[in-house]
């Protein structure tokens, strides 16, 4: 894979994306019709998408924004669910060392969860330089973009006219779900995954008063797959 020239990977980071775009849309559409129902105006709800450009934390802020909660929550809040991007600028950080400073900023700016796990993944299978990594997550994150501020376009004109029966938010779980497909490759990542899914789904089951399931389900799963990876004899089979 070393040959493979930087249109190569440019083109391949857009197909290994492809798959994901179908929840993308949904997830965009959700995102633009929310912000006008809360009471942003079309363009504060476009300047949320292409400024922010964090789906997560955009439909938490404009949900906290529709109970009338203070700027100062709001963004606190979209600070503390962005914080795993300090996670993924850290495990990227090696491959775009030596990239020019602009065009770190544009990887930082259009980093998602979804570009940094087939970018890393795509470095960790193939031998590839500089320009090859970065034309790839450039093509996996640009593409992502471009789908995620359309759809919040179309959102914001025609969402109100989606009917409810649709249920588009089933979009976002599965989203991520075609990102965890790709890297559960290993025994203790298998491992990690049921540990967290099962804690996860008992703490919805029991209706426990704070939502704190992804949390507890995340904190369990990763605990599990340490403690197999780590398990005696099994070590190296990972």
């Amino acid at each position: 894979m070393a040959g493979s020239s930087v249109a190569t990977e440019l083109r391949q980071g857009v197909r290994d994306v492809s798959p994901i775009i179908i929840g993308i849309v949904p997830f965009g559409l959700i995102a633009g019709a929310a912000g006008v129902e809360a009471g942003l105006s079309p363009a504060q709800t476009m300047g949320l998408s292409i400024f922010v450009f964090a789906g997560a934390s955009q439909l938490a802020a404009i949900e906290l924004f529709g109970q009338d909660a203070g700027i100062g929550l709001i963004a606190i809040t979209a600070l503390i669910i962005n914080a795993r991007m300090m996670m993924y600028s850290a495990s990227l950080a090696p491959h775009v060392l030596d990239f020019r400073r602009r065009l770190k900023l544009l990887v930082t700016y259009v980093l998602t969860d979804q570009a940094y796990a087939l970018s890393i993944a795509r470095y960790e299978q193939a031998e590839l330089g500089d320009g090859q990594k970065a034309w790839y997550y450039l093509g996996v994150a640009l593409t992502l973009w471009v789908v995620w501020q359309v759809t919040t376009a179309i959102g914001i004109l025609v969402g109100a006219a989606v009917p409810p029966a649709l249920q588009l938010e089933f979009a976002v779980p599965l989203v991520f779900l075609a990102i965890l497909g790709r890297s559960i490759n290993t025994t203790s990542r298998q491992v990690a995954a049921v540990v967290g899914a099962l804690v996860a789904v008992l703490w919805a089951l029991l209706e426990v008063q704070y939502n704190l399931g992804l949390l507890l389900g995340g904190t369990a799963g990763v605990l599990a797959g340490t403690v197999w990876m780590l398990r005696g004899p099994g070590v190296q089979r990972r």
